[in-house]
């Protein structure tokens, strides 16, 4: 372990443009409620049967009673040790680029730079009708809502939240940052299943372009044999060690 924690150094620190994708393993030490694992079910529905544009055409309050706890339960959790670092990376290296698959805006609190939240922020919503100026969302950090399901102030129709659900496509802007951060020197994937695309296919993407490739996961994920260096263990205690070492 000493040893791939030296290499993943020296590689950070010769890199001239450094990019980590993050998924919900780097908020799990801070008590984010993840879509799998023991805490992955609510009221034996999973978050897929949920996640939908399906789900919140059919019982839009369900979707949002969801949304609600898991706002509620956010609300309460703090950045760890792994946002802090990468945050204080985002700051000093001046090529880093970090994408998250997280929508608890941890990252954002951390005071992390150049981030793109290609899956979308909680703590923001649109018009499910796609009104005008719905369209482009808001913010909304209330906890609790002011009623479910909450209403567009533009023209009084549903809202919803404004993350990415499945079977939707990524915002444009968001998916083409993704991809530009994959030419890179060091790309590292921080606890993420890699299983959910297209955020998956980002680390092969830079390995191709000749990026070094590292994974910090807790366990073996499909990436884990592909990546240049795969560490095991939680990114709030790995990051730290690693950043002892630069």
């Amino acid at each position: 372990m000493t040893d791939k924690l030296q290499l993943l150094a020296e590689r950070i620190r010769a890199a001239r443009r450094l990019t980590i994708l993050t998924g919900a393993g780097v908020s799990a030490a801070s008590g984010v409620p993840t879509f799998r694992g023991q805490d992955g079910l609510w009221r034996h529905y999973r978050a897929e049967d949920l996640a939908t544009p399906e789900a919140f055409g059919r019982n839009p309050r369900l979707v949002w009673e969801w949304y609600a706890w898991r706002r509620e339960k956010i609300a309460g959790c703090r950045p760890n040790a792994a946002h802090e670092v990468i945050a204080a990376w985002s700051q000093v290296f001046p090529a880093c680029r970090v994408v998250t698959q997280n929508v608890d805006d941890l990252h954002v609190r951390a005071g992390t730079r150049n981030l793109t939240r290609i899956h979308g922020s909680l703590w923001e919503l649109s018009c499910w009708d796609g009104c005008a100026k719905g369209a482009a969302g808001w913010r909304d950090e209330r906890v609790p809502l002011r009623e479910l399901p909450p209403r567009c102030p533009h023209c009084g129709g549903l809202a919803r939240p404004a993350v990415v659900w499945f079977g939707e496509a990524l915002v444009g802007e968001n998916l083409r940052a993704a991809l530009e951060a994959t030419a890179c020197d060091v790309f590292l994937t921080i606890g993420t299943s890699a299983i959910v695309y297209p955020a998956a296919g980002l680390v092969h993407d830079a390995r191709r372009q000749g990026a070094f490739t590292a994974e910090i996961n807790l366990e073996a994920t499909p990436a884990s044999g592909t990546v240049d260096l795969a560490v095991h263990g939680g990114a709030e205690v790995v990051l730290p060690r690693v950043a002892e070492r630069l």
